[in-house]
């Protein structure tokens, strides 16, 4: 590889992982990215840690070493991490009724509804019938009030069906109830903090100008999303109502910086994600402290649910909270590893075979026809390579 790509690209690399420094200058060097960083630890010990691009379109902005990036759907991820903290503790039983900590949420025969439900997506609370009007995404009350009066469009249990937008509102306000604190609260406190990473639920004004902005790129062949018939698939129903749930232009206003989405709207880096995934590839451990014991990492990290997906209509599966590789769907080699994707390529992962962790966050969102995205390989087969 020629030494132009490279000059794309900042940061550290362990020389024994050259080729996935080469691999991710490569994606600039093929017109793949416009900003982006990426993170990856084994065991714990960080041995990438990188960024290179820009921020804004027009490229007057040098992404740095402490830029940050909405990271969407990741944001899942480190929201299971925060109910799994509040299950350690004792604050949260995933056997119990969702209505022990939520009365409002018995409504429409939700009574019985158990808490792990809402992490397995099998609650069957996709979507909100009603229409929401624009604004309600970043509204916590009109969210969590239209969620718990909605029936479910399933039996809950019999299936499951990908909770994009509602995944949030649905653990948190259970959080909030059992703990007192909002999700990006424990986030912030009990893994950013003792992490010393950057994990926003809201975002901070005071780090706008460190923030970049989302481009959209979209196939010529069309996105993922037109395979759904508007007349009878869920997901237009999930994920077009509110309807700043579909709108990326959104993504980048004080509405949703300052908003609390734990489904969609938390701001990191690579740095971060890949931080805060290197706890579960230690078992639960920060440094020479518990956070949570094993045996809870490892409960929250299998699989519990797979097969067809009744929102996404192809094969999904899923853990506690966490999306899992599988055949159709593959985060890297490993058939063991989890984490959470976030909308447009962003990533976050362990793979507990191996002991690695990877953040991956970038600002060049690709909706393609299909959910794969052609920066992951590269890196995936330089990192296994020199494993």
């Amino acid at each position: 590889m020629s030494s132009e790509p490279k000059k794309n690209v900042a940061g550290s690399c362990d020389p024994a992982f050259s080729a996935v420094r080469d691999a991710f200058a490569q994606n600039f060097a093929d017109g793949l990215e416009l900003g982006a960083s990426l993170a990856i630890s084994i065991d714990g010990r960080n041995v990438v840690d990188l960024w290179g691009g820009f921020l804004d379109v027009d490229r007057t902005r040098a992404w740095a070493e402490d830029s940050l990036v909405c990271v969407f759907s990741c944001t899942k991820g480190v929201a299971a991490i925060a109910t799994m903290w509040a299950v350690a503790r004792g604050l949260v039983d995933l056997d119990a009724p969702v209505a022990a900590y939520w009365p409002e949420f018995a409504a429409a025969g939700k009574d019985d509804l158990p808490v792990r439900y809402l992490l397995t997506h099998e609650a069957g609370l996709p979507a909100i019938a009603a229409r929401m009007p624009r604004g309600s995404l970043s509204d916590w009350d009109a969210m969590t009030s239209a969620l718990a009066a909605q029936a479910p469009w399933w039996e809950p249990g019999t299936g499951h069906g990908y909770h994009g937008v509602t995944f949030g509102h649905l653990i948190g306000e259970v959080l909030r109830r059992a703990t007192g604190r909002m999700c990006g609260e424990i986030v912030h406190d009990e893994l950013a903090r003792p992490l010393d990473v950057e994990l926003w639920m809201p975002l901070p004004e005071v780090c706008d100008e460190r923030t970049s902005d989302l481009v959209v790129e979209m196939s010529e062949e069309g996105t993922f999303f037109d395979r759904w018939d508007p007349a009878t698939s869920l997901g237009p129903k999930a994920f077009g109502n509110p309807p700043d749930a579909n709108d990326p232009a959104h993504c980048m206003t004080d509405e949703w910086r300052r908003a609390e989405i734990p489904a969609a709207n938390m701001h990191a880096n690579a740095r971060a994600l890949d931080r805060v995934y290197s706890v579960l590839a230690r078992h639960g451990r920060v440094g020479s402290d518990e956070l949570v014991p094993r045996e809870l990492v490892e409960e929250f990290g299998r699989v519990h649910v797979q097969g067809e997906d009744l929102v996404m209509e192809l094969p999904t599966a899923f853990g506690l909270g966490f999306e899992h590789t599988i055949p159709e769907w593959q985060f890297g080699p490993s058939p063991h590893t989890y984490g959470h994707n976030g909308s447009g390529g962003s990533l976050g992962i362990v793979d507990p075979d191996s002991g690695v962790s990877l953040g991956y966050a970038m600002n060049r969102l690709w909706w393609g026809p299909d959910r794969t995205d052609p920066r992951w390989g590269p890196i995936f087969d330089a990192l296994y390579a020199a494993l």
